[in-house]
């Protein structure tokens, strides 16, 4: 594995450990507070506002300059919301915080992902970006463990006052800033390869879209309806522990071991498909399969053991999903305009994230099952589009062999 590769990899670990402490104690926080439950779905959703703003224009800016610089102050800004959210207590303010996060953050999701590709020969971008997805959902799982356990553990909380919720923010905004400065440190980059087309706004990522075909821009809406689908389950299945009685702790460790689940997926079946080059085929069965699988697991009575063992196959799913569809959007993109192309695909799934938990956030009001029902649904819609994607990449392949 070359050093880069390792690079981006370590410190994809510390993004994925400090940028998911705070996830397990959210639920509880609002809570607290005395805010109702569907305004967590609202925090998620400007968190995500501020991804689809800032996506784009990180990820032109990242096709021009450098970076580490970029992401830098993304998560300078990324910190100060974060903190600033455990701290103000008031719910509109606290929604203000975070859009200041989302633009922030999506700096280093936007820019990791165009990076990875960037510095990977062509024959190994999907095994990469599996192993940059696989290096961030194992220590996103290992954040949300130690999130839980500084909540509950006698030592930080007498050192730390880590019992207090807001105190998490404020421990993971500093763990935040130093992490800031890792990677303007250690992060190196290829030399710029300029486009022949000159970018010279944020805005210019969305004038791509004129110049796709249409069966990129389904493909593109495929990944909202999907990012809705994946959204609210990730994130409600933490309000849903919660309502249940389980504890900070206890999420945590069940997203841990579906952080593992996910390595694995990684390291063994994504090398395992990549060899058959049936991309759009294993992406188009993995969407249904996955409606599927949600849509049985939380009907079962015994919540626990089925979120340990019907729910994984999702997980696993998912994790050989994501590498696929970034290494398919890549191909579309011009040499010297990854980024811009990144950046559009984060707007795509920002708006997934932006829909799918205000709306789940009045579902789960009426009834909890609803919201993971929805998210079945977006996964059959998102396995209609790809079929359609599917069927008019066969037919304009058809009509260039008769052209020829």
């Amino acid at each position: 594995m070359k050093k880069p590769l390792i690079i981006v990899l370590v410190l994809a670990a510390l993004e994925g450990l400090i940028h998911n402490i705070g996830h397990p104690v959210t639920p509880a926080f609002v809570t607290s507070l005395g805010i109702p439950d569907k305004m967590f779905g609202v925090f998620f959703a400007s968190m995500s506002l501020g991804l689809m703003i800032g996506g784009p224009i990180f990820g032109t800016l990242g096709d021009k300059y450098k970076k580490n610089k970029l992401i830098f102050w993304g998560l300078i800004v990324y910190s100060i919301g974060q903190a600033a959210f455990g701290l103000v207590g008031n719910m509109y303010f606290m929604t203000f915080f975070r859009v200041v996060s989302g633009l922030g953050v999506a700096g280093i999701l936007t820019l990791f992902v165009s990076h990875v590709i960037e510095i990977s020969q062509k024959d190994k971008r999907a095994k990469n970006l599996a192993l940059l997805a696989a290096t961030i959902t194992l220590f996103a799982s290992v954040g949300y463990k130690l999130g839980g356990f500084l909540n509950g553990n006698p030592f930080f909380i007498s050192l730390l006052r880590t019992d207090i919720y807001s105190n998490i923010f404020v421990i993971q905004g500093v763990l935040n800033v130093g992490f800031a400065f890792l990677v303007l440190i250690f992060l190196k980059e290829p030399v710029k390869v300029k486009s022949h087309k000159n970018h010279t706004a944020w805005f210019s990522s969305f004038r791509k879209l004129k110049e796709l075909d249409s069966s990129f821009l389904i493909f593109l809406f495929a990944i909202a309806f999907i990012s809705i689908g994946a959204t609210n389950l990730s994130k409600y299945i933490d309000v849903y522990f919660n309502e249940l009685g389980y504890s900070p702790n206890e999420l945590g460790s069940f997203v841990l071991v579906t952080g593992i689940f996910s390595v694995l997926s990684s390291l063994f079946l994504v090398p395992f498909l990549i060899k058959y080059k049936r991309e759009l085929k294993v992406m188009i069965m993995i969407q249904i399969v996955s409606s599927i699988i949600v849509f049985i697991a939380f009907r079962q009575s015994q919540f626990l053991i089925a979120m340990y063992t019907i729910y994984m196959i999702y997980i696993i799913l998912r994790a050989v999903y994501l590498p696929y569809e970034q290494n398919f959007i890549s191909e579309y993109a011009e040499e010297g305009s990854i980024g811009t192309i990144m950046g559009v695909r984060q707007s795509f799934l920002a708006i997934g994230m932006i829909l799918g938990p205000v709306i789940a956030g009045y579902l789960y009001e009426v009834n909890p099952l609803y919201v993971f029902d929805l998210s079945a649904l977006m996964f059959l819609i998102g396995f209609i589009l790809f079929l359609i994607v599917y069927w008019k990449m066969k037919k304009n392949e058809k009509s260039r062999h008769t052209l020829n």
